[in-house]
């Protein structure tokens, strides 16, 4: 761990931020003293209710009836319930604002760019909620997009959640399958489709998919199908099927249901890569609350800020994007190939559009890198304040990257947590320093503790990521669990009475965290664990290995590690680069870490949100079958690893 920080902000800057002014608004309600971020956290923990309904009053949460309790049962974990007694509408929280200053600034890789204002948006919003109520959709009904990251994506969204209705949404690069596990289990009323998409220069008709959808899932009474690559694209082959003109309505208020604060606002998927994906639904409530103490504490969003998250409607990423409205922010959308026409796509967006908050993946990050290309070289990227990444764990040499060839004074924050939470549980800090390879801080009211096998806390090492006290963003449960058993085994099944995410790290004497990956992908040769991110941190170093993936294989009684890599199209995996691979593992890690294999491969298979997938690589090459490969963006990937003669020697 880095003992010198990389960046640090300077007093006028931390002065600034809404979390010192949190702290401040705080200390003045309590009539007590905040110095620092740490004697705000153990605060946070002290006394969650009042720590919770002080923020919800910073925040200006809007609600329709007050809590009668802000924490119910807050022993119980599941069980606790939030700000019992209060209602509020998600979409009139988002709604707020509504001037002239830009809401969404839309682009895609094509060059379409369409801007809405706050009061725009809510004119559509009002619009598109008129012509839903006037077909039925009412409380609790499903409302489905499979949708590009498009302004009419928001707008369906917010429509859908005014009604009370619930959303929830896919990527088009969703295949049929795939689709189908997610939909056809929450049958929705409503289905809202774009004619199709862009990628990487290259145009994709959805037509075909969703005419079997419609085919397929009885309980759809209407698809509602956005011009994307059309005008007026040709319907008459869909069932059920409208255009969007022909179905908004002429109303121009929104009529927002008052809610209880847990009422059902999105269904979530797990990735599914081990069977048929969880259902999980998030709560109005506890979704706002959460992202907005994540934007305007953690992020430092403000209503003049622009906020880019690089991501598709498939992840949860783009609820937390959205959420940014709430903060009277700007939200930028983008939907392509971020490496389309070329490595400088994003990074020019952000200089033409001057965005503030700019989120991405971590292997963005590394593939830019491995690149060549410097952003600082040729962007002018003085708008940006703050980059966020997430999606796996940020290595040092990220950091360094970024600081070196992005921006010197920038806030570098990796932040980690899930759909499972739709939030984080430890993220950046505007008031704090950065240091290469850690996360920050865990959030405020967020009970973060590393446990090691028995279920004792460790002050000092690796184990289990766990949450010990309940929070407001917790799942309402998941669909089709009505006596919520799976949803206790997902969570609460290994230590009583606490969350258990399933990451393996640790904690840093900055008072930050190290993820070392997931638990469950965790190699175990001799009976030492080791996170897979430790050996990728590694590898990837070196030039030559675009990316790399590593698994346990059964052999001999014991576990030993295998490690695949993606190499250069020039480069050759011969005695002389593996032994600079196992070179680099044994030095910067230790001699359990190195592999005993190593095999090259042509691509690593990932889920549709671009997670590499270590427990079907695993499966694979102990001739199993993998069970969902419609979770997977690449399934032919899995060949890559199946029937390997070199895994069967020593």
């Amino acid at each position: 761990m880095a003992d010198e920080p990389l960046w640090v902000p300077d007093s006028d800057r931390v002065a600034a931020t809404g979390l010192e002014k949190f702290m401040s608004f705080s200390g003045q309600r309590l009539e007590r003293d905040f110095p620092d971020y740490q004697s705000l956290y153990s605060w946070s923990l002290e006394a969650p209710a009042s720590f919770w309904s002080l923020f919800a009053e910073y925040a200006d949460i809007r609600f329709h009836q007050s809590a009668d309790e802000v924490l119910v049962d807050g022993d119980r974990m599941p069980g606790a319930r939030w700000f019992a007694g209060a209602r509020l509408n998600f979409a009139e929280n988002l709604l707020r604002r509504r001037d002239d200053h830009p809401a969404i600034i839309f682009r895609d890789e094509s060059g379409m760019r369409i801007e809405l204002s706050h009061a725009e948006l809510y004119r559509s919003v009002a619009a598109l909620a008129g012509g839903l109520r006037g077909m039925g959709v009412g409380t609790g009904d499903r409302v489905a997009g499979f949708m590009p990251n498009h302004p009419q994506t928001v707008i369906a969204m917010l429509a859908t959640t005014s009604i009370g209705a619930i959303w929830s949404s896919c990527s088009p690069d969703f295949g049929l399958n795939g689709v189908l596990d997610r939909f056809g289990q929450i049958r929705p009323k409503v289905l809202f489709s774009a004619d199709g998409y862009r990628y990487g220069g290259k145009q994709f008709d959805s037509r075909p998919v969703i005419t079997e959808l419609a085919s397929k899932i009885p309980e759809l009474e209407q698809i509602v199908v956005v011009p994307f690559l059309e005008e007026r694209p040709d319907l008459s082959g869909i069932a059920r099927a409208a255009h969007l003109e022909d179905f908004v309505s002429d109303d121009t208020e929104v009529i927002f249901a008052s809610l209880p604060f847990d009422h059902p606002v999105y269904i979530l998927y797990s990735s599914g890569t081990t069977g048929v994906p969880k259902c999980i639904i998030h709560g109005a409530g506890g979704t706002l609350i959460q992202h907005l103490k994540e934007h305007m504490l953690h992020t430092d969003l403000s209503p003049e800020d622009r906020l880019f998250y690089f991501t598709t409607c498939g992840w949860m990423m783009w609820n937390w994007l959205v959420s940014g409205l709430g903060s009277g922010a700007t939200i930028v959308l983008f939907d392509g190939s971020p490496f389309y026409p070329s490595s400088a796509a994003l990074w020019e967006l952000l200089e033409e559009e001057q965005i503030t908050v700019f989120g991405t993946g971590a292997k963005y990050l590394a593939a830019v890198e491995k690149s060549g290309f410097r952003p600082a070289d040729t962007c002018d990227l003085g708008s940006v304040r703050t980059i966020l990444s997430t999606g796996s764990p940020l290595a040092p040499e990220q950091y360094e990257f970024v600081y070196s060839a992005v921006k010197q004074d920038v806030l570098l924050a990796s932040i980690a947590g899930g759909t499972d939470l739709i939030s984080c549980f430890a993220l950046g800090n505007p008031i704090l320093p950065v240091y290469g390879g850690e996360i920050q801080c865990s959030g405020l009211g967020m009970a973060v503790e590393i446990y090691d096998d028995d279920g004792n806390s460790l002050s000092e090492g690796r184990g289990e990521l766990v949450c010990t006290q309940p929070f407001p963003s917790m799942p309402v449960g998941f669909w089709n669990d009505a006596d919520g058993r799976r949803y206790h085994e997902a969570y609460f099944a290994r230590f009583p009475n606490t969350w258990a995410h399933g990451d393996y790290a640790e904690l840093t004497p900055h008072g930050g965290l190290v993820i070392h990956g997931r638990s469950d992908a965790v190699l175990n040769p001799g009976g030492v664990r080791i996170g897979t991110a430790e050996i990728y941190r590694q590898v990837e170093k070196l030039d030559e290995v675009l990316e790399s993936i590593a698994v346990g294989q059964d052999w001999k009684d014991d576990t030993r590690v295998v490690l695949f890599v993606v190499l250069r199209d020039d480069v050759l995996l011969n005695e002389a680069m593996e032994k600079r691979i196992r070179s680099i593992i044994r030095e910067h890690a230790t001699p359990r870490h190195v592999p005993a294999k190593i095999l090259a491969v042509r691509a690593i298979p990932r889920t549709i949100s671009g997670k590499i997938v270590e427990l079907a690589v695993r499966s694979v090459i102990h001739g199993e079958s993998v069970k969902n490969t419609d979770a997977l963006a690449n399934p032919e990937a899995l060949e890559y690893f199946r029937g390997r003669p070199e895994l069967q020697e020593d």
